[in-house]
């Protein structure tokens, strides 16, 4: 079978500048028309500590950052070391002769070890060694045949707010890559005809910005906190020319009060955080389930507890979400599976959050925030729903801020409206807002106003189950086996049922963009067909698939967690699948 992509990987020490070259010939996969996929694999410190980063690109869309990599490019001996061994047969491993040295008897056949003075050259042209890296990406995209005209593209893009003589100089070092390769043998003869049409790159992280202000942001408290932190960034840079006002706060408390704060005086209000962030905010975000303020929680995942690892991915916060704020109060939880999703979802949360007057959470993770893919374009025009206000016709002299309706939702006054006056305690209260907390709590007509109060809160659960998407199920319906798992896992596990079904056996996959409330009805009918099921999640307890058992009473047959900090590859869940059926 004709070759259908390349994977093109990447590593050095961190200040090595890895995460730029890696951006670069990314932007040149995609400018090359090729469907493509990244992850990157970094340390919490600004020098020193081995990263590296992979790219995919694909003829066809691609699902995952996939395997093992055509092409390795080691700027220092770690880098050699760990990964010299996983290059495809017939590839290539660039190195740097100055103080890298492989190992022949760890590569694999047909392995080229092509060993360039990276930093030589690069110093023919400039004092900077950090051009050694310009010097490898060029060897890299002649290795691959890709067209050179995508990296003077990709450059003016990076480096084109500077002097134009930085981004010249860093052509002129790609070419003396290239020209290296062609002197030590030429490309690899992959022979993958390029469409040459370019495609939209982003991150989930992008796309989640890109959402909110489809949907009409205008305000975000933040503090970063990796891998939420490039939400801030990019709105910091992209959001105040269209009216949103952008907060680094100095803690996640402020960033999450100030939320509240903003939402509540009536514009759309979001802020974003990790795991340890989201702790701190739990408090915060209770009092917006008290008070039915509106607002967008963006939950970017990593691993955990505590600090965990800082810059590892996984699924471990879902429980964090389900219970965030004591005691019982309405919420939705979304969580999409690619940046499209996130796009989408986030968009959608923000008019969720203002119909059911209550707090939305986004949960992802650090592969599908921080992870580059090819997308289409977003729709922009995304219908903005603001809910029942009390200008709708609510009378001044009768209104009641919590009044009790069949739906859970009450009419919404803004602060400035003429005449609407409430209180908006943390405090449990009545319809007119008086507090019952204080000195009226256990009183029996009070009691019975809490359970009244509390019950009209939680029947908007009803209303966001109906309006949230429901589970969907992909593949073939009578598959002999069904995996079941939510976010980011969804690329590597379609792509392991592609590679077993080429085997004879026949998986689909049952997925969930809405977390809770929890669809039982639809989730129970999708599951009676099911004959035998793996559920997969990136985490120890098997914190959803305890949710879908409480939920629906349905255990499945197996399950993989998997909480090293790396993402699932459809490899991984391709010898799961293998061991189950087995």
């Amino acid at each position: 079978m004709a070759k259908r992509d390349l994977v093109f990987r990447i590593g050095g020490a961190a200040g090595d500048g890895v995460s730029s070259t890696a951006e670069s010939f990314a932007k040149i996969s995609a400018r090359s028309g090729l469907h493509t996929w990244t992850y990157s694999s970094y340390q919490s410190v600004i020098r020193g500590g081995h990263v590296w980063t992979q790219i995919r690109g694909g003829l066809d869309p691609v699902l995952s950052h996939g395997v093992d990599p055509d092409v390795v490019v080691c700027l220092n001996q770690q880098t050699m070391d760990v990964h010299q061994g996983q290059v495809s047969e017939g590839g290539a491993i660039v190195y740097d002769t100055d103080g890298t040295k492989p190992d022949p008897t760890k590569v694999r056949e047909k392995v080229r070890l092509l060993g360039i003075p990276l930093r030589k050259k690069a110093q023919s042209l400039s004092p900077n060694a950090l051009m050694r890296n310009t010097v490898a990406l060029g060897a890299a995209v002649r290795l691959f045949d890709l067209d050179f005209r995508h990296v003077e593209s990709a450059f003016k893009d990076i480096w084109g707010d500077k002097k134009p003589e930085i981004v010249q100089q860093n052509i002129r070092a790609a070419k003396l890559g290239g020209d290296a390769v062609v002197e030590m043998g030429g490309s690899l003869n992959y022979g993958l005809p390029y469409p040459n049409e370019p495609k939209y790159l982003m991150t989930g992280n992008e796309a989640i910005c890109l959402g909110a202000l489809a949907a009409g942001v205008k305000f975000l408290a933040q503090y970063p906190m990796t891998p939420a932190s490039s939400i801030l960034h990019w709105m910091a840079s992209h959001g105040p020319p269209h009216g949103v006002v952008v907060k680094q706060v100095e803690d996640e408390l402020a960033a999450m009060n100030m939320a509240v704060g903003a939402g509540f005086a009536g514009v759309r209000s979001m802020t974003a955080t990790s795991g340890g962030g989201f702790s701190l905010m739990v408090e915060e975000i209770g009092q917006a389930g008290m008070t039915e303020t509106p607002l967008v929680a963006i939950l970017v995942q990593r691993s955990g507890p505590s600090t965990g690892l800082p810059t590892k991915t996984e699924q471990g916060d879902l429980n964090l979400a389900l219970g965030a704020g004591q005691g019982d109060w309405p919420r939705a939880i979304l969580a999409p599976r690619n940046p499209e999703e996130c796009f989408r979802l986030t968009a959608q949360a923000f008019n969720l959050a203002e119909i059911y007057q209550t707090p939305i959470i986004v949960i992802s993770d650090l592969y599908l925030g921080e992870g580059y893919r090819t997308v289409e374009k977003p729709d922009f025009n995304v219908p903005i729903v603001r809910g029942m206000s009390a200008a709708n016709g609510a009378e001044v002299k009768d209104f009641k801020r919590y009044r009790l309706t069949e739906s859970g939702v009450s009419p919404r006054a803004i602060p400035g409206m003429k005449g609407y006056q409430f209180v908006a305690a943390t405090d449990e209260h009545m319809e007119n807002s008086e507090l019952i907390s204080d000195v009226l709590a256990g009183i029996p007509e009070y009691v019975t106003e809490r359970n009244r109060m509390h019950e009209k809160r939680m029947r908007k659960l009803e209303g966001l189950r109906k309006d949230t998407p429901p589970p969907e199920l992909w593949g073939p319906e009578d598959a002999d086996l069904t995996l079941i798992h939510w976010g980011s896992t969804w690329g590597a596990a379609h792509e392991a049922i592609q590679n077993v079904e080429g085997r004879g056996i026949r998986v689909n996959s049952l997925e969930f963009p809405t977390l809770f409330p929890f669809h039982t009805d639809a989730t129970l009918a999708l599951l009676k067909d099911v004959k035998q099921s793996l559920a997969i999640e990136g985490n120890y307890t098997g914190q959803f698939t305890r949710l879908l058992r409480s939920e629906t009473g349905y255990k499945p047959d197996h399950f993989f967690g998997k909480y090293d900090g790396e993402p699932f590859t459809w490899r991984d869940i391709a010898d799961k699948i293998l061991e189950v059926v087995a």
